[in-house]
């Protein structure tokens, strides 16, 4: 039995679904998870390969291939959420409870209605919850959530023009640091790298483990080099360049490539 990863729910989950049939990538499907009836992306087959880099993802069942009827159902539910989304503000406000509604997600097969919000401390939100049941008579799942992920739900473009990762295909947004900025000598102005969220963007983590990987082949910075040129001192690395900026013995700067080292001597040796 084919089995295929596939992307759903405003969240962007992974699940891996069975199926009797065969379906290719961007196909859109309807499919059974672990939530309820929803509907998703087919993103690849299934491998031993592709399934070892994912982590803890679904399992469910790709029931068809998304049909006309199905794409209109979805317009008529989603026409709905913004009238859903006003009733549990009011219920919100009613309760007097210290959160922020950020949005509300109808799954297709009408099983729950998920509502995602912030808070700075814990919520007693049960009575919120009875009343949305019966209001809406089907289950309500509350989920606290942090700014990423609100901006994964709710913002549109980035800086570089683009769709924002965390909107498109990013299901796990990846730990970033200042460390990453500087070592890929990014601007350290918060305002320049950091995303819609407030947060360090998260391509600065994208290409973090290559420049990782090539300064290591690099000698450390304010140690002794030997070149054909002499002696010289390691002032800087530029690092996708794989090139050195020395100071020489008497004093010159240059520009260095890091093939020209033919050997490194420690700052602890004479």
């Amino acid at each position: 039995m084919p089995k295929y990863v596939v992307r759903h729910g405003s969240m962007r989950l992974l699940t891996i679904a069975s199926t009797r049939n065969e379906f290719r990538r961007g196909m859109r499907v309807v499919v059974r998870t672990n939530r309820g009836m929803e509907i998703g992306d087919v993103l690849s087959v299934a491998t031993e390969q592709s399934t070892k880099q994912l982590k803890s993802p679904g399992s469910g069942q790709i029931v068809r291939e998304m049909t006309t009827e199905d794409d209109n159902e979805m317009l008529h539910i989603k026409g709905r959420e913004a009238e859903e989304f006003e009733t549990c503000m009011r219920h919100v406000d009613k309760l007097d409870l210290d959160m922020s509604l950020v949005d509300i997600e109808h799954l297709f097969g009408g099983e729950r209605i998920v509502v995602y919000y912030l808070a700075e401390q814990r919520v007693d939100f049960r009575d919120l919850v009875k009343e949305l049941a019966s209001e809406f008579q089907t289950r309500i799942e509350m989920r606290q959530i942090g700014v990423r992920d609100e901006a994964k739900l709710l913002a549109d473009y980035g800086d570089c023009g683009k769709p924002v990762c965390c909107n498109t295909y990013l299901s796990a947004m990846p730990p970033v640091s200042m460390k990453m900025a500087k070592l890929q000598k990014a601007t350290l102005d918060p305002t320049k790298i950091s995303g819609r969220c407030g947060r360090l963007k998260c391509c600065l983590r994208y290409e973090y483990d290559t420049y990782e990987k090539l300064q290591k082949e690099l000698p450390p910075i304010g140690c002794d080099i030997v070149t054909n040129n002499g002696r010289a001192r390691v002032l800087s690395h530029e690092i996708l360049s794989q090139q050195l900026l020395v100071q020489s013995e008497d004093h010159r700067r240059m520009l260095i490539d890091a093939s020209e080292v033919l050997s490194v001597i420690k700052k602890n040796q004479s």
